[in-house]
């Protein structure tokens, strides 16, 4: 479904008139979603960073765009934050011209629309699209060259090869609730742990037919020290077996 004329308008970029950047942008995140047999879930870190300065620690990477769909972004902060609200705002006049809200595909094929024209700018935009609809539970992601791919398990930002060799070891369909934000934040943390441009909490979402729930955010310097006293644990149990052993 394209967007209205009047906001077409408005998102057409204007090339002759772009100032670039005086330096470099850079930046990094970790996001990912995945869906299992309880719904979707949706979690990210929380540190918003420009090369080595930590701008904030407390960022929110996953943002409701309505009640049964969650956005989790990455790349420049102020360009999700824009299009994340023109998503909403599209979003909710599509609503009110035809009685019904737009599905989770059709969402993510109107923004790509959007997005395409900007194909070559410096506009950096890559959101993953986490929902519910009719059809069931749906993952999409898009990005600001208008790619648009769906799948069951993504993460995005630079921190998602760690948090994949996470996920792709320990993602199964049956996970219970808490077995699937177990895993998600152990994937985070994970990242986190590797990657400096990502750290300091977690956001944990869950996406069902009734709606999007948030855990309570979750500091990662706890799992941290929770991990070492696990692996502390696991070097005594081991250096007592082996002297069991000898004896």
């Amino acid at each position: 479904m394209p967007p209205s004329p009047n906001s077409a308008h408005l998102c057409l970029p204007n090339h002759s008139k772009t100032v670039r950047r005086p330096f470099p942008l850079s930046h990094g995140t970790t996001t990912l979603g995945f869906i299992f047999q309880g719904g979707v879930i949706a979690a990210a870190d929380t540190r918003a960073s420009a090369a080595g300065l930590v701008c904030c620690p407390a960022a929110h990477k996953i943002n409701p765009i309505h009640s049964h769909l969650v956005v989790a972004s990455s790349g420049s902060a102020a360009d999700c934050m824009l299009w994340e609200r023109i998503l909403i705002r599209e979003i909710r006049l599509y609503q009110l011209r035809h009685g019904r809200r737009l599905s989770i595909r059709g969402t993510a094929k109107l923004l790509s629309l959007m997005l395409h024209p900007f194909k070559g700018t410096e506009v950096c935009v890559a959101l993953t699209l986490c929902g519910w609809d009719k059809k069931g539970p749906k993952l999409v992601y898009v990005c600001s060259d208008g790619a648009r791919l769906q799948g069951d398990i993504f993460s995005v930002g630079s921190g998602s090869p760690y948090a994949y060799g996470v996920l792709d070891g320990g993602l199964r369909w049956n996970l219970s609730k808490d077995e699937a934000f177990s895993l998600a934040r152990e994937a985070v943390f994970r990242a986190t742990h590797r990657d400096a441009y990502s750290g300091n909490n977690v956001d944990l979402f869950h996406i069902t037919a009734q709606g999007w729930s948030q855990r309570e955010r979750e500091d990662l310097k706890e799992e941290y020290y929770r991990d070492m006293a696990r692996r502390s644990k696991d070097r005594r149990e081991k250096r007592k077996s082996d002297e069991t052993e000898c004896c």
